[in-house]
């Protein structure tokens, strides 16, 4: 398994990137040793000592006022945890569970935690072999941390709980005998600094943006198609247009549509005799929609990347002042924000991809096509249904879309009286963006018989590659057929990449 040696606090979008996709373990850098080191001892002093110090030798939360003995501070911490396991539902997907425990070992690298080395090496080992803790979906309000979530995934270091090893369910310890490693003993904090703080919300909403962009540099294929099978105007993609608004992300879109686009001889064969004055917003417009949304995309990671480099636990050593503090780094409303705004991306990019197939489909509209693409109308329906189905995908993502970092309730007695809910806007990303391949699948099918229609004028290089990658997994719906199948060999081909390698061009990154 490769392994990534990551320094806290610097860690990229690029490093994050590697740790989900490819499943990567993940080491910290053992610069950072030595504030941890420091950071430790400073608590162990604290667990000592008559001064009540949250956490550390105080009950939790509206408990906090209760004082714990010092030789019960490895029963608070294994109670802390036990008490915490609360999540429900499905667990989440073995790659978000890994990132997870990635954003933890960079939060504790941060050295101010308080925590020993040999939980961090152990938490680095469990990723190594191969050790995934099953940790529900639900449960995390995204404030005073993602307590259920983490709760489980620290479970499993005390031989507690459910991991997954080896392609089995198994209980914690036996997990960690298998692989050859024991359960530790929670020490002063050890726990809570486990628990506290935003990485099941910040592993979601990274999930999220990074499958969310490459479904909008799918979008960037299938609206160029869309706009060669219904005989567009290219016009609206010229520089002069979209330099003299300015906005990277707009100027980044209408370049790659046109280069995907250079050659095609569908568009020259009628620009000198088409009636047509304008197209509709939804071709016309693409620029302006799609590049908004990975501008938006962009924002969200710089936040991020922020996040995913923070320490986020409480309290905190701060080093340089020799003080533990009580604060709210815990508190995920960064990433609920960030998560809300690529809801937003994703949904207005399914509703301008959504019209487009509506309008291919549109014998009125779609310039001499047939109707619903089929080469017998009546006795076929063609893609008829397949447009309704993106439009239930659309509505169902403009619902998702709403906001939830404005859903607070209280929490806790009182004590966490305002809440993130990041953990929920981070997790509906990933039904989100599936709605969305979908979508974009059936504009996939739909341009590509679209533009068949249109022979013998031939389509663009890059996009005659897509059609060929589309043509070898799914045949030319000639006469009515079972589509459920079509339809989702379409969204594998963009959840895949396939669709984007297939073009062989150079597209906007995330990171710019």
């Amino acid at each position: 398994m490769k392994v990534l040696i990551l320094t806290p606090g610097q860690v990229s979008l690029n490093d994050l990137h590697k740790t989900y996709k490819e499943e990567c373990a993940v080491k910290l850098d053992q610069s950072c040793y030595p504030a941890m080191e420091y950071a430790q001892v400073k608590i162990a002093q604290a667990a000592q000592g008559d001064e009540a110090v949250y956490g550390v030798n105080t009950g939790f939360g509206k408990l906090a006022s209760v004082k714990i003995a010092a030789q019960d501070t490895a029963t608070l911490q294994r109670n802390l945890i036990l008490s915490h396991c609360c999540g429900v539902g499905t667990p989440i997907p073995r790659s978000h569970a890994r990132l997870m425990m990635a954003l933890k070992l960079l939060s504790l690298g941060r050295g101010a935690s308080g925590i020993p080395i040999s939980l961090v090496n152990l938490l680095e080992a469990l990723l190594e072999k191969g050790i995934t803790p099953v940790i529900p979906a639900q449960g995390s309000v995204g404030a005073s941390g993602d307590l259920a979530p983490l709760a489980h995934m620290a479970a499993v270091l005390m031989g507690e709980g459910e991991a997954e090893y080896q392609g089995e369910i198994l209980s914690g310890s036996k997990a960690l005998s298998k692989a050859g490693l024991s359960p530790i003993e929670l020490g002063p904090k050890e726990g809570l600094a486990l628990i506290n703080g935003t990485q099941f919300s910040t592993a979601f909403a990274l999930a999220g943006l990074f499958d969310a962009w490459q479904a909008a540099m799918t979008a960037l294929v299938t609206s160029a198609m869309s706009t060669d099978a219904i005989m567009g105007s290219t016009a609206p993609l010229q520089p002069e247009i979209h330099s003299l608004r300015g906005h990277a992300g707009q100027i980044e879109v209408a370049h790659t549509m046109r280069t995907i686009l250079v050659g095609s001889e569908i568009r020259e064969s009628h620009v000198v005799d088409d009636a047509r004055v304008q197209d509709p917003y939804c071709i016309r417009c693409q620029p302006q929609v799609t590049g908004a949304a990975i501008d938006v995309l962009r924002m969200a990671s710089k936040t991020l990347v922020i996040e995913a480099n923070a320490a986020t636990d409480n309290p905190l050593v701060l080093v340089e002042a020799d003080r533990i503090v009580s604060g709210g780094n815990f508190h995920a409303e960064p990433v609920g924000f960030a998560a809300d705004m690529i809801a937003l991306a994703i949904a207005e990019i399914g509703a301008i991809a959504q019209r487009r197939v509506a309008l291919i489909v549109d014998p009125v509209l779609s310039f001499h096509l047939p109707p619903f693409l089929t080469p017998k109308p009546g006795l076929n329906s063609g893609y008829m249904i397949a447009e309704v189905t993106t439009a239930a995908l659309m509505s169902e993502n403009k619902h998702l879309a709403n906001p939830c970092v404005t859903d607070s309730t209280p929490t806790s007695a009182n004590q966490e009286d305002h809440v993130s809910m990041a953990a929920h806007g981070a997790r509906r990303l990933g039904q989100m963006v599936k709605n969305l391949e979908n979508i974009l699948g059936v504009e996939l099918l739909c341009a590509a018989q679209g533009i068949e229609f249109r022979s013998p004028l031939k389509t663009s290089k890059p996009l005659a590659n897509v059609i060929t990658t589309v043509r070898n997994n799914i045949p030319k719906l000639e006469d009515d057929r079972y589509l459920a199948p079509d339809l989702k060999l379409a969204a594998d081909l963009i959840n895949q990449g396939k669709i984007i390698k297939a073009v062989n061009t150079p597209f906007p990154k995330l990171t710019s």
